[in-house]
C-alpha cells in the first residue's frame, strides 16, 4: 500500500497583485500617490526638455530648437570629480536620445503603472550616472551619500518591488498580458 501525501494547494492567484504585498488601503494609495508623482518628475523634465517651457530649460535651448539635453549637461561646469573629462567625452547626440527616451520611458511606465521593473533598472541607472556626474562626494555638497537621485532611484524601486501601478494604474491588466506573463521582468 503506497502512502500518498497531499501537497496543499496555495490560493495565491497565478499573477501576484499589490494587495499580496501592500495590505492596507491606505498603504496603497500612498504608494500610488508616489508613484505618480515620480512619474510625473520624468515626464515633466522629459516636455521641459522638448519644448524650452522656460522651467529648466529656454526655449532657445529645447531640443526641438536644437538644443542638447544630456550634451549641455555633460560638458558643463555642473559635472564635477573624476569623471568630468569622460562624461564630456561620451556627450553626443546619441546620449541626447538615450537620456531623453529614459525620461519619457520612465516618466510613462511610472504614469500609466506599467513596465515598473523595467522602469526601476533603467531610472535607477540614469540616477546612479547623474549622481557620479555632479560627485556629491566632494567637499561642499549638501550629503555626500544620500541626496535626491538615490530618493529618486529608491522610489523606483520600491514602486517596482510592492507592484505600485496596481492602484491608480494599468499594473493589473499589464501583468495578465500573455508576453508580460511569459516574460516576468516585464511587469
Amino acid at each position: 500500500m503506497s502512502t500518498h501525501i497531499d501537497t496543499p494547494r496555495t490560493t495565491r492567484p497565478a499573477t501576484l497583485v499589490e494587495e499580496d504585498v501592500v495590505t492596507t488601503v491606505t498603504g496603497r494609495r500612498w504608494l500610488a500617490v508616489t508613484r505618480l508623482a515620480a512619474g510625473f518628475i520624468f515626464f515633466w523634465a522629459f516636455v521641459d526638455k522638448l519644448f524650452g517651457l522656460g522651467y529648466s530649460t529656454p526655449t532657445e535651448r529645447a531640443w526641438i530648437n536644437g538644443g542638447t539635453p544630456s550634451q549641455g549637461f555633460m560638458k558643463s561646469d555642473a559635472v564635477v570629480g573624476p569623471f568630468k573629462d569622460t562624461f564630456a567625452g561620451l556627450a553626443s547626440p546619441v546620449t541626447d536620445w538615450l537620456f531623453m527616451l529614459a525620461l519619457l520611458g520612465i516618466g510613462v511606465a511610472l504614469l500609466l503603472g506599467i513596465g515598473l521593473r523595467i522602469a526601476a533598472v533603467a531610472g535607477s541607472l540614469l540616477m546612479l550616472l547623474m549622481w557620479t556626474a555632479e560627485w556629491h562626494l566632494q567637499s561642499g555638497s549638501t550629503n555626500p551619500l544620500v541626496e535626491y537621485h538615490v530618493i529618486y532611484a529608491l522610489v523606483l524601486i520600491v514602486s517596482a518591488v510592492l507592484l505600485a501601478g496596481d492602484t491608480w494604474g494599468l499594473g493589473r491588466r499589464w501583468a495578465r498580458l500573455p508576453l508580460v506573463q511569459k516574460a516576468a521582468w516585464l511587469r
